[in-house]
């Protein structure tokens, strides 16, 4: 069965009225579970498991430090291109928005990689808008010759792309994949995407277990939060991990719980997703999948991001700029988002060290 076989068998779920069966007694008993199934992570999304927050974070605290240890791996982002043929509507870089658009040349990029070479970090993720002809692979593949000089892994985060493709990219340096589906409500998907490759709905959530089969080390999913309502969202956002993992067992599988920021264009979250939501979801994903990574990026406020360390992430940003050559051309210009923690690497490694975590700049070595 493939994942959107799967899906399909949730997509006329009525999560309200399982929501509404679920009491204390239920979440009590999946909290002194080894082991959680589907349902009873998406019991503890419910609004029955809020009360429960505190036992839940101490159980996905004790399993984090079992898998990961106390260490939190750092990496930031390098933006190589900013030109994009979709219309996706809540994103900054939208075929239609005004704002400059740019690429960087070889020697630019090069630029960019020394700089941030020389805070210590070791893994990067590179970013492009989704734009066949101005990223084409043969560019992307120009540019990981540059980047893999100075960086240990190279993850990508670019449009979606065939299987000999990927593999192509692992050959030449790439180890990991980060691919948002955006949201799993395929109407509402049509809806968000009016025009452009980016509609097509199955093309998209297929791409991981793509990258998987051609042999990647690592994928990283993720669902919008704000999108659409966060309950759905994020259980099957966790299905899709579970699925990876399940099939892929050779592959690292994490996810990441990006909100919606501020970015040029306005658009207005369709739900809120709280604080309290967001550790909510962060900590039932933590007892439904012990062994996956879990990233905070530099979306959240700085406080935030320090609280959420020791509930179950492994992974954060650090030193991030969402602009296109942002770092070497010192001018103001217009990123992809608005970051809140806009800490560097120091400040970051300092917060680690202060909770009693290592912060790790190099987690492997390709022989």
């Amino acid at each position: 069965m493939s994942f959107y076989q799967e899906y399909k068998r949730y997509e006329s779920f009525d999560f309200e009225n399982y929501f509404s069966r679920l009491t204390g007694t239920d979440i009590e008993r999946i909290l002194n579970k080894d082991r959680i199934n589907e349902f009873d992570y998406l019991a503890l999304l419910s609004e029955s498991a809020e009360p429960y927050l505190e036992p839940m974070a101490q159980k996905a605290h004790r399993l984090t430090v079992q898998h990961f240890g106390r260490v939190m791996q750092l990496y930031t982002p390098i933006y190589l291109a900013n030109y994009c043929v979709n219309s996706c509507v809540y994103c900054g870089f939208r075929v239609n928005n005004k704002l400059e658009r740019k690429k960087l040349s070889l020697p630019e990029v090069e630029k960019e990689a020394a700089i941030i070479a020389a805070t210590g970090l070791k893994h990067v993720i590179i970013l492009t808008g989704e734009s066949r002809k101005m990223s084409p692979v043969s560019y992307l593949l120009d540019c990981v010759e540059v980047l893999k000089k100075y960086f240990a892994s190279i993850s990508i985060e670019i449009y979606p792309l065939e299987e000999h493709e990927y593999a192509e990219l692992i050959k030449a340096g790439v180890d990991a994949l980060t691919i948002y589906q955006e949201t799993y409500n395929e109407k509402l998907y049509l809806d968000l995407h009016p025009a452009g490759p980016k509609r097509n709905y199955l093309y998209r959530l297929e791409a991981p277990e793509r990258a998987c089969r051609a042999g990647i080390r690592s994928v990283n999913l993720g669902a919008l939060l704000g999108l659409d309502h966060w309950r759905p969202e994020t259980f099957l956002t966790g299905l899709h991990a579970h699925y990876l993992q399940k099939h892929y067992p050779e592959v690292d599988v994490a996810i990441s719980l990006p909100r919606l920021r501020p970015h040029l264009g306005g658009f207005e979250p369709r739900c809120v997703v709280s604080d309290k939501n967001l550790v909510q979801y962060l900590l039932a994903f933590r007892l439904f999948m012990p062994r996956a990574g879990i990233t905070i990026s530099t979306r959240e406020r700085a406080e935030f991001r320090d609280n959420l360390l020791r509930l179950g992430v492994t992974k954060m940003s650090a030193g991030s700029c969402t602009a296109v050559g942002g770092r070497a051309s010192g001018k103001e210009a217009i990123g992809q988002f608005d970051i809140s923690d806009e800490r560097g690497v120091e400040e970051m490694k300092k917060m680690i060290y202060h909770q009693g975590y290592q912060p790790v700049f190099k987690d492997w070595h390709q022989f």
